[in-house]
């Protein structure tokens, strides 16, 4: 579980310097990263929220072990967590 915090959060953080550096809003970018890292393939990261960047191979290398334990969890854990992401997307088009 520490592992798996850890790359999220150096996930995060370039996610979020990324987005920074190139003046896109990093909340947006996050979202769009945090969805299709839930319900789309690495792939789909790479041609989508990602598509900007020039990510490294180590980078890759975390991105895959992430979506890996992302698509380990029980389905019942990984539903929630999407019902909680359409909620917070939610609740920004409401703002």
């Amino acid at each position: 579980m520490k592992r798996s915090s850890a790359l999220l959060l150096a996930a995060l953080t370039v996610l979020c310097t990324c987005g920074l550096a190139t003046g896109e809003d990093s909340e947006e970018l996050f979202m769009d990263f945090l969805q299709t890292l839930l319900v789309g393939s690495t792939e789909e990261l790479y041609e989508g929220p990602l598509s900007k960047y020039d990510i490294n191979a180590d980078a890759k290398a975390a991105i895959a072990e992430l979506k890996s334990c992302i698509d380990g969890l029980q389905p019942m854990h990984k539903a929630e967590l999407v019902k909680l992401l359409v909620q917070v997307l939610g609740s920004q088009d409401d703002a």
